[in-house]
């Protein structure tokens, strides 16, 4: 019998996690004046991001249902 793998990126409490492009990245932080420092940080072990193939720097879109909103939207930087 084959053994099942978990994977946290099909479980129904982990949000939609979308890494951003060096483009969309730089467009969102001149867009909101942040720097890289503002943002929370997220470890590239962290298992929801793994599959992303994360590198320190890297700016994850966090898209998680919100019942009062529908949706709301996080970013966290790759620490």
């Amino acid at each position: 019998m084959e053994e099942k793998k978990f994977n946290p990126e099909k479980h129904v409490f982990v949000p939609r996690h979308i890494k951003l492009t060096e483009d969309e990245k730089k467009e969102f932080l001149e867009a909101n004046n942040l720097s890289k420092s503002q943002i929370p940080k997220i470890t590239k072990e962290d298992a929801a991001i793994k599959a992303l193939e994360p590198k320190k720097g890297d700016l994850i879109k966090i898209m998680r249902n919100s019942p009062t909103t529908g949706q709301a939207t996080f970013y966290r930087i790759v620490n």
